[in-house]
C-alpha cells in the first residue's frame, strides 16, 4: 500500500492539490488491480492549519510520523509561507525520501523550498519560471536542469509551476499506476479541454475494464 502524505502549512494553495487528492482519495477511476492508497495530511504539529481558501484542516499526523520508504509519496503544495524556517523539517524529510526511492511532488512555492535546499541542483525540474527560482532561492544552482514545462517528472521527483496542477496530478497518478493508461489519458484530456466527448470516452474506459475483468 502507498501512503500519500499531504504537507499542510498555513496559506497553502488549496486548488493546486484538488485534482490529485480527489482522485487518490476517492479511487473512483482506479483500475481493478490498482495498489491501495492511503491519503494522510501531515504538518509540523497537530494544530489546525488554515488554507489560502479559508478552510481549516486538522492534520492526521506530524512530519516525524512520515515513513521513509519506497511506498511513501509526499505532496508539497504552494503557499506564501514557505520562507518560514520552521518548514525546513519537511524539506529535510523530502531529501530523505528522495534518497530512499520514495516519490516527492512539489508545486509552485514548494519548488523554491526544494531549490533552496539544493534538491533540484542535479534533477530535471520546473517551477514558475527559472527566474522565479533565482529570485526565491538565492542558493539555486539547478539552471542546467530547468525545463520550461507545466510539470516535469524525473524518476521519483515531480515538480510543477502554479498553472500546472492538472498535469502534475496526471504524472503523480501515472507514477502510482492506479489508472489504466486509457483512463488516465481520457481523464486528462477531458479536464484539459472541457469537451464532453472525452467524458464519455472516460466512462467507456471504465466499462471496458469491467468487461475484461468479468471475462
Amino acid at each position: 500500500m502507498f501512503t500519500v502524505y499531504v504537507y499542510l502549512l498555513d496559506a497553502l494553495a488549496d486548488w493546486e492539490l484538488g485534482y490529485v487528492t480527489a482522485e487518490l482519495s476517492s479511487g473512483r477511476f482506479f483500475k481493478k488491480d490498482a495498489p491501495k492508497i492511503s491519503v494522510q495530511t501531515a504538518a509540523i504539529s497537530m494544530d489546525p492549519v488554515k488554507t489560502m481558501g479559508g478552510f481549516t484542516i486538522v492534520p492526521d499526523c506530524v512530519v516525524g510520523d512520515i515513513a521513509v520508504n519506497e511506498k511513501s509519496v509526499l505532496l508539497l503544495p504552494g503557499a506564501s509561507t514557505w520562507e518560514n524556517p520552521k518548514h525546513d523539517v519537511i524539506i529535510e524529510k523530502a531529501g530523505e525520501l528522495l534518497l530512499a526511492g520514495a516519490t516527492v511532488c512539489a508545486i509552485c512555492g514548494a519548488t523554491a523550498a526544494l531549490a533552496n535546499a539544493g534538491l533540484l541542483d542535479q534533477r530535471r525540474h520546473t517551477s514558475n519560471g527559472a527566474g522565479y527560482l533565482e529570485m526565491a532561492s538565492p542558493s539555486y544552482k539547478g539552471h542546467d536542469f530547468y525545463v520550461d514545462q507545466l510539470s516535469v517528472a524525473d524518476h521519483n521527483l515531480i515538480t510543477a509551476g502554479s498553472t500546472g496542477a492538472l498535469l502534475w496530478a496526471k504524472q503523480i497518478i501515472e507514477e502510482l499506476q492506479v489508472f489504466q493508461t486509457s483512463t488516465l489519458d481520457a481523464w486528462y484530456t477531458y479536464f484539459h479541454t472541457g469537451e464532453a466527448q472525452h467524458f464519455f470516452t472516460l466512462m467507456e474506459t471504465l466499462s471496458e475494464n469491467h468487461e475484461v475483468l468479468k471475462g
